[in-house]
């Protein structure tokens, strides 16, 4: 039954994914080519990055809408602290995901409410980075340059990088043990509690652990976008949140995959491109996405509910 599971909540972000990519081809049939996914794909890493950090933080049962502007701050010292003093930038980061491992305690400690503590902290985060870089501006570092720009042999960088993230992120999250802890403290806390776990320190795991996720996709936005400015990410937020949902997590319970959350991104990707195909002006491209992400979550509640009625045969 687990496999079945995995199993279902894979088939709809592929199937997804797979019918976008062939109404491209369909549409564009010049896209079919290395040059072509490369365009296609080409910010699909810093999203798919986003996404699990968002699907970090809602495996503990929270949510995130800080993350579009947290992405935005680590742009902009990446293209400006971290090109021009890296050690000064390294630690500037580094103070930053502890800060969020710190948010994350608070939310417990107090029994605040996420959605109200993060919005909050997108105010300062986005304040933080406007006083960093007031106008758009800086330099991404050389090394992430190259790496965002380099020509692996078949596949672009973005479908490479993708599937790599899908793996590392499944085996950190669904096979080590911290992933194990952070799943289970969604899933049941008091058993987590009952074993001598401490929620609090699993709390500031999943967060300190999704800011590094984070960190890494605004340095890959930079590496790509060559640049940074204060508002670069801001629709990140639900575009990570939407990739989550897609890819087959939910608000509670811990209910995550991880290969699904890059597969989700790498389809709310795919979608522009499409909506952009089919001549859609760019002021209804967000409702396009929209309808397109509500057909998908209907599919998921039909197969949920065809597999409670096999379960329950």
């Amino acid at each position: 039954m687990r496999v079945s599971t995995d199993a279902l909540r894979l088939a709809v972000p592929v199937a997804s994914l797979l019918l976008l990519l062939a109404g491209v081809f369909y549409l564009q049939p010049r896209a079919m080519s290395y040059n072509g996914l490369n365009l296609l794909f080409n910010l699909a890493v810093p999203i798919a990055l986003a996404t699990i950090a968002q699907m970090l933080i809602m495996a503990v049962n929270d949510l995130d809408l800080s993350m579009g502007s947290f992405v935005s701050f680590v742009a902009c010292v990446a293209a400006t602290y971290l090109h021009d003093t890296p050690l000064l930038g390294a630690l500037i980061l580094m103070a930053a995901i502890a800060a969020y491992a710190v948010i994350g305690v608070i939310i417990h400690l107090r029994d605040l409410p996420s959605i109200v503590v993060t919005l909050g902290m997108s105010f300062v985060w986005a304040g933080l980075a406007v006083l960093i870089l007031p106008a758009p501006g800086g330099t991404a570092p050389t090394w992430a340059r190259a790496i965002m720009i380099s020509k692996p042999p078949l596949m672009p960088m973005a479908i490479v990088a993708s599937a790599l993230l899908a793996v590392f992120a499944h085996l950190l999250i669904m096979r080590s043990s911290l992933g194990v802890l952070i799943r289970g403290v969604g899933g049941n806390q008091r058993s987590v509690r009952r074993a001598g776990w401490s929620i609090v320190a699993a709390r500031a795991g999943a967060y300190a652990l999704a800011a590094s996720f984070a960190v890494c996709a605004g340095i890959c936005l930079v590496g790509l976008t060559t640049s940074a400015d204060a508002n670069i990410a801001l629709r990140y937020t639900l575009l990570s949140i939407a990739g989550v949902i897609l890819g087959g997590g939910e608000f509670t319970g811990g209910r995550i995959s991880p290969i699904g959350a890059v597969i989700g991104a790498l389809t709310l990707t795919l979608a522009g491109s499409f909506l952009s195909f089919l001549r859609i002006s760019p002021d209804w491209q967000i409702g396009a996405q929209g309808a397109i992400l509500i057909i998908v979550l209907a599919l998921r509640l039909l197969l949920n509910r065809l597999e409670r009625k096999g379960g329950a045969l």
